[in-house]
């Protein structure tokens, strides 16, 4: 769960619904510059949390009681197996995208125990067969990576509320391009990414969430069933050139 303190309690957004918002995102890239798996690359965005474990062994709170936001959770191998494990039943392509998305992020810790370490390898193993299976090159397949990455970061920049006021620039980081880019929120709301990459000169996109007011939870069960009972809500965000 990505989880914000906002003046009512806890604004609570999903893992999956920040992966839909980094595929509207995605949607929106221009044209000259898509992958050529275009669709195959958009299933990958989309999907590239699904396997999370929701909340087990009190991971979903934090000692307080509060809401754990994702950041404060430890890594979990039996998480990681699984969101691997689902991927691949869509395809290779999904699953070297997905695959590389693991290294990315938990590549640092390497070293640090030796199943881990295997699966390391083991993704590094995968994607260079999958290349070749696919007959792509590495260039080719970290490009269309570094696109899903680019959308999953300014995805959270959005769901975490991470822009900063008085029109202050923000880096979100290197496109499939190598060129970096920034994010402007503008005083009328609007929300100015530079250099321009998508097609569109505006388009509007959105993210679901909940709002909980109770601050404190005894146990997981209590946190599901106030999760399950509050209202749906939604976010969006004008991004114009």
């Amino acid at each position: 769960m990505i989880v914000n303190a906002v003046p009512e309690g806890w604004e609570i957004i999903f893992q999956q619904a920040h992966a839909l918002l980094a595929t509207q995102i995605a949607f929106e890239w221009r044209v000259a510059d898509r992958p050529e798996r275009w669709v195959e690359t958009l299933a990958a965005i989309a999907q590239h949390d699904d396997g999370q474990k929701f909340w087990a062994g009190k991971i979903g709170l934090t000692p307080a009681g509060a809401p754990a936001n994702f950041t404060m959770l430890p890594f979990s191998l039996e998480q990681a197996t699984q969101v691997m494990y689902e991927a691949k039943f869509q395809g290779r392509w999904r699953a070297l995208l997905t695959s590389m998305h693991l290294s990315f992020l938990y590549e640092e810790l390497r070293g640090q125990n030796n199943r881990t370490d295997e699966f390391l390898n083991n993704q590094l193993e995968n994607q260079a067969r999958w290349r070749k299976e696919l007959k792509i090159n590495k260039k080719k397949a970290q490009q269309a990576y570094d696109l899903m990455q680019w959308c999953d970061r300014f995805s959270l920049i959005l769901c975490r509320s991470q822009l900063p006021e008085a029109e202050r620039t923000l880096e979100v980081s290197k496109g499939p391009d190598g060129v970096q880019y920034h994010v402007i929120q503008q005083k009328d709301g609007s929300i100015k990414v530079t250099p321009w990459p998508f097609e569109k000169r505006h388009f509007t996109v959105s993210v679901e969430f909940i709002c909980l007011t109770q601050l404190q939870f005894q146990d997981e069960a209590e946190l599901t069933e106030a999760l399950m009972n509050s209202p749906i809500q939604l976010k969006e965000w004008t991004i114009s050139k």
